[in-house]
């Protein structure tokens, strides 16, 4: 039995008894909130960051399995694509347009059902025509056929936990797994956030065409002043010279200072540096150029589960679950499952529950049991001072048994892409 710690007020803490579990455990924040700590750290890894790249894809990848296996077999086999690497490539940059001088190296694994009562699924080929598909779709100057390899290594999973996938219904945990999740943003993560998906919006690329998709924030408040850490290279194709680089530079830096300086609301003060190793005089070895938008054509490698959590974001002030989610099947691992539905569960209860200022969710499975009945689950909420945890028990035990109650529903939005997870 888990116990309440003791810094918790007796009459704050409440135990309730959920049909799909034994105990939901409801319990008071005590100190500050993130957005009054006098320090807060932020971090987001836009879309053509290496390691984004590689939670994206694995994510596809693992859509796209489902979808076949759906089509062939009538239901989803076990699979878990989590374990993707991209090897950074080489190439030359110059004014005027680089070149790929070797392509970059897309290694997918891990575990994944070829075939089901005889009949054959060719993983492989799936894998990699969707990873293909992605880059097509992402990028505007990554060809997947010239400036990538591939190199598949699906297995095929253990008897035990592909039985999991042989009951029909809701399926077992395939995995003694924790996850935690919080609503709302705070002002830093709500910016940070904000400021990739500018960069990064098709609108913004219409427009500064010369703007690469690898795009990565680091945002460090200390009171209420922000300070932006903006990495996002300039394609070299659409440069002459030095003196052409700094001044798109300037024009970037100015436009998004407006952009966030018209969202600020208890932040008073928002100071941006952009591409800071860049050094004049040093030519091409002083600014950040790329030739296909994303640092993975040279400078880095990427891998599953090295960037944002299933909220877009690293926010190094917030509890953080072990478990990366892309890539791992929808209908029994809950190191996806559960981190989207902590998610989900921490968002609707704080816009639905009158009186919760911040709610903080955390959820625990165990190995073989039902996914619906979690092993724990609990939920930290900071009250309008007003309010009492035996004030908001029953609207909250309300949400948790809905949304436990769908869980078929979420394991098949999961399936079809509904929720993005990185």
């Amino acid at each position: 039995m888990w116990v309440a710690l003791a810094r918790f007020p007796v009459v704050q803490h409440e135990v309730v008894r959920l049909r799909f579990m034994e105990e939901i455990y409801i319990q008071p924040m005590d100190g500050p909130a993130v957005g009054e700590m006098e320090v807060e750290i932020v971090e987001r890894k836009g879309l053509g960051h290496p390691d984004t790249i590689c939670d994206a894809l694995m994510e596809r990848v693992s859509q796209a399995l489902s979808q076949a296996y759906m089509e062939r077999f009538g239901t989803i086999l076990h699979h878990n694509c989590d374990k993707g690497l991209l090897v950074a490539g080489q190439v030359r940059r110059r004014f005027g347009g680089g070149r790929v001088l070797k392509p970059m190296r897309l290694i997918i694994g891990d575990r994944a059902t070829a075939g089901l009562r005889g009949e054959r699924l060719d993983v492989s080929e799936i894998a990699v025509e969707t990873a293909k598909a992605w880059f097509r779709t992402n990028f505007r100057r990554i060809d997947p056929d010239r400036h990538l390899r591939y190199q598949v290594e699906f297995q095929p999973g253990s008897e035990e936990l592909a039985s999991l996938f042989c009951g029909g219904g809701v399926l077992g945990a395939n995995d003694t797994s924790a996850a935690v999740s919080y609503a709302p943003l705070s002002e830093t993560e709500r910016l940070v956030l904000d400021a990739e998906h500018y960069l990064n919006s098709s609108a913004y690329k219409a427009r500064l065409p010369e703007t690469g998709e690898d795009v990565k924030i680091m945002g460090v408040r200390t009171g209420r002043r922000l300070s932006l850490t903006v990495a996002m290279p300039i394609l070299d194709s659409y440069l002459e010279c030095e003196a052409d680089y700094f001044k798109r530079k300037e024009a970037i830096y100015e436009d998004l200072l407006v952009h966030v300086r018209d969202r600020l609301k208890s932040i008073q003060e928002v100071t941006i540096g952009l591409n800071t190793l860049d050094r004049r005089g040093r030519g091409m070895a002083g600014m950040y150029l790329s030739v296909l938008g994303t640092s993975g054509e040279d400078a880095d490698s990427g891998e599953v589960g090295r960037g944002n959590h299933v909220n877009g974001l690293i926010a190094l002030n917030r509890p953080r679950g072990s478990e990366a989610a892309a890539g791992k099947n929808s209908v029994s691992h809950v190191g996806k499952i559960y981190n989207v539905l902590a998610h989900l569960l921490a968002k609707r209860l704080h816009s639905e529950v009158p009186g919760l200022q911040e709610v903080m969710v955390w959820l625990c499975s165990r190995i073989g049991e039902p996914i619906d009945s979690p092993q724990m689950v609990s939920v930290q909420v900071r009250l309008q001072s007003d309010l009492t945890v035996p004030a908001v028990k029953n609207s909250i035990r309300q949400i948790v048994e809905e949304e436990l109650g769908r869980m078929s529903a979420l394991c098949l939005e999961l399936a079809q892409g509904r929720y993005p997870i990185c």
